[in-house]
């Protein structure tokens, strides 16, 4: 893929993705990938809660430095676990023209479903 290829989000997951089995002392995505997966989503918790701080707070370049390093951390989840932007994107293309109330409550009663409710 050529650097004008694909979004950012596809030029980052491919990044992230090429330093699994890199060396960990010279790369930190590949020093979280020999932490594991608890590691690496433990991350993106971080992440996540950094960036609705920022947010609560109204602050503009905070909202923006902390979303990167979510969209990074989540790449790093992403390609530790098999996972392509691909297939999200395909979820929500899936998702499109549905109401968010609509599919949020079809997703509760296939959990009903599979908790036996």
């Amino acid at each position: 893929m050529s650097e004008k290829e694909g979004t950012g989000l596809d030029r980052l997951y491919a990044t992230v993705a090429a330093r699994r089995g890199g060396d960990p002392e010279q790369s930190y995505t590949a020093r979280l990938y020999t932490k594991g997966s608890a590691k690496i989503a433990q991350k993106v918790g971080e992440e996540a809660v950094e960036l609705a701080i920022a947010a609560a707070l109204e602050d503009r370049d905070e909202i923006i430095s902390e979303s990167a390093d979510l969209l990074y951390h989540l790449s790093v989840l992403w390609a530790n676990a098999d996972i392509d932007p691909a297939d999200i994107y395909a979820k929500l293309e899936a998702r499109e023209g549905q109401s968010g109330l609509a599919e949020k409550a079809a997703r509760n009663n296939e959990g009903e479903k599979n908790n036996g409710v």
